[in-house]
């Protein structure tokens, strides 16, 4: 006869060995077979483990590593409802595509590469973003902040991060010196983390868009992202062998009033460009509406109207180069437009 035996759990001395995960809850170490009265023996004064925060047992003497910090924050803010991230080495499946947490402001933006953020070791606390019915409070090296609705969260390096723009916005929240705010967001355009639409979008769900330093941070933001887009649409028509159009022009009827002004202009085929660099802000639709009536104008009068945004002209340039070509080449079919005067903005 066969007996199956039953699993053992794994001996205390082997869950903080080499290549083990050294940060675990309670919860985890209690299906290891170790009982709350053991992991409290382990962690009393000069013991081998300590508790890093509520819940979660740091599984060796001495400071955490950043990574220790980062995994200890996520399973503070996750042990009640799951969603921890697997360890390397840990054997456990991948982090949920929706975690209950994930690591935002300063932290976050140093994982995605930020060069003008403190390095993690330095950061006091580790900012981590929850749904905001979650009952859990700031603590230790974990400072919650909360979310009505979560974003998808980013992978990097095996953790759950806020988008840039998310985190950069989570980040400014805490932040009153305007050099500080300005640098941060430069970099976020400039070395492609997300557009400026995207961030200001934030910024306004955050409600801080009233604070002078970052108002004064925006526009400057703004001028920084226009600038990139327009150097992308150049790109874009030299480098997909669209032929060359006037550029930055402002349309008028012969002796009548003002059209609109235009990022490119194909005034042989009566095609236009207008790169959609509104910031949306709580006037969002009364500028939309502006952008509506100067394209339903200019159509009017003959002249197609493509409206590319900072971001497809980022993540798609050759899909929107298809879409202007498709135009000019659509010109030939169309009734001739109105003839217009292009002027130098």
């Amino acid at each position: 006869m066969t007996h199956n035996t039953p699993l053992s759990p794994r001996p205390l001395h082997d869950l903080s060995g080499r290549g083990r995960p050294r940060v675990m809850t309670t919860a985890q170490l209690r299906s290891h077979g170790v009982s709350t009265a053991e992991t409290n023996e382990q962690c009393r004064p000069g013991g081998p483990w300590q508790q890093l925060l509520s819940g979660v047992v740091l599984l060796h003497p001495g400071p955490p590593t950043s990574e220790e910090r980062l995994y200890a924050v996520l399973m503070y803010a996750a042990r009640e409802r799951g969603g921890v991230p697997a360890q390397p080495g840990a054997g456990r499946p991948p982090a949920p595509a929706h975690p209950a947490a994930m690591i935002t402001g300063l932290a976050a933006l140093t994982l995605h590469g930020f060069s003008s953020t403190p390095p993690l070791p330095s950061l006091d606390a580790i900012d981590v973003l929850v749904p905001r019915l979650r009952r859990l409070r700031s603590t230790g090296c974990a400072r919650i902040v909360r979310s009505a609705a979560l974003p998808a969260p980013v992978q990097v390096a095996g953790l759950p991060v806020a988008p840039a723009a998310r985190a950069l916005a989570d980040a400014v929240a805490g932040l009153s010196d305007a050099d500080v705010v300005r640098r941060l967001m430069t970099e976020a355009v400039r070395g492609a983390h997300c557009d400026a639409s995207a961030v200001v979008r934030e910024l306004n769900q955050a409600r801080l868009l009233s604070r002078p330093h970052v108002v004064d941070a925006v526009e400057s933001l703004l001028a920084e992202g226009r600038a990139i887009a327009e150097d992308r649409l150049y790109r874009m028509v030299r480098e997909f062998g669209l032929p060359d159009p006037v550029w930055n022009v402002d349309l008028r009827l012969p002796g009548g009033p003002y059209l609109g002004g235009l990022d490119a202009y194909w005034p042989d085929h009566a095609v236009a460009v207008e790169l959609d660099t509104r910031a949306p802000r709580q006037d969002d639709n009364a500028l939309w509406s502006e952008y509506a009536r100067k394209r339903e104008h200019l159509e009017r009068l003959g002249i197609t109207v493509v409206h590319i945004t900072p971001r497809k002209l980022r993540d798609s340039p050759e899909q929107q180069a298809t879409v202007v070509r498709t135009a000019l080449m659509a010109s030939a079919d169309r009734e001739p437009a109105a003839y217009v005067v292009a002027l130098p903005r």
